[in-house]
C-alpha cells in the first residue's frame, strides 16, 4: 500500500516548488534529493523555509520532499514556503487563518522589470543632452 501524501505547488519571481508532504514520525526535509541544511546553507533561509510549520505548530509531524528549479536560493526559499503552506491547508483547512494573517499564502508577484528598447536598464534612460 502507497503512503498517503499530500502535493501542492509554491511559486516566487522565477522559482517554482513542487512539494510533497508526508504523515511522518520524524520530522525531515529533502530538497532535490539533497539534505535541508546542505541546500539552504544560511539560518535565515532554513527560518523561511520552517516558519510555515512554526506558524501552526505542526512541525513534527511531516516528511518533506520538494522539487525546486529556477531563480535564486533567497525565492526558493520563499516559493518552498508558499507550496508547504498550500500543502498543509490542503492537510487541514482550519490553518488557513493562521497562515493567511502571517501571509504564507499570497504568491509574491514582484519580478525584476524587464528591459525596455532604448533605455540602459527597466526606466534608466542615457544621459539627455540638449545640444
Amino acid at each position: 500500500m502507497a503512503e498517503k501524501y499530500i502535493n501542492a505547488i509554491g511559486r516566487r519571481k522565477t522559482s517554482t516548488a513542487n512539494v510533497r508532504i508526508t504523515p511522518a514520525s520524524k520530522f525531515s526535509i529533502t530538497i532535490n534529493e539533497r539534505e535541508f541544511e546542505n541546500y539552504f546553507p544560511t539560518v535565515e533561509l532554513r527560518n523561511t523555509v520552517k516558519s510555515a510549520f512554526d506558524a501552526v505548530e505542526l512541525s513534527q509531524k511531516f516528511a518533506v520532499t520538494a522539487v525546486i528549479s529556477g531563480g535564486g536560493v533567497s525565492s526558493q526559499a520563499d516559493a518552498l514556503r508558499h507550496a508547504i503552506s498550500r500543502a498543509l491547508i490542503i492537510y487541514d483547512i482550519n490553518l488557513r487563518g493562521k497562515l493567511k494573517i502571517k501571509g504564507f499564502l499570497k504568491r509574491d508577484p514582484r519580478a525584476k522589470e524587464r528591459r525596455k528598447f532604448g533605455l540602459k536598464k527597466a526606466r534608466k534612460a542615457p544621459q539627455w543632452s540638449k545640444r
